[in-house]
């Protein structure tokens, strides 16, 4: 189950979907950090936009590599 998610998550929609879904989950926690002030929240929305990020770059990667 776990190859089968990594296999898609290599693809370009797999990387598009997980992109988004972790800037929404970067969205949602730093809106909790602003609120609550939990260093807790700050942490986890900077490993989700580093997650974001970097499946951004690797998407933009495979359009430019894929021609």
């Amino acid at each position: 189950m776990l190859k089968k998610l990594d296999a898609w998550h290599k693809t370009k929609t797999g990387l598009l979907i997980f992109a988004v879904l972790e800037l929404i989950l970067a969205y949602i926690f730093v809106s909790l950090a602003i609120d609550k002030g939990n260093f807790l929240y700050y942490i986890l929305t900077l490993i989700f936009l580093y997650g974001s990020l970097q499946n951004i770059f690797k998407l933009a990667g495979k359009f430019i590599n894929d021609r």
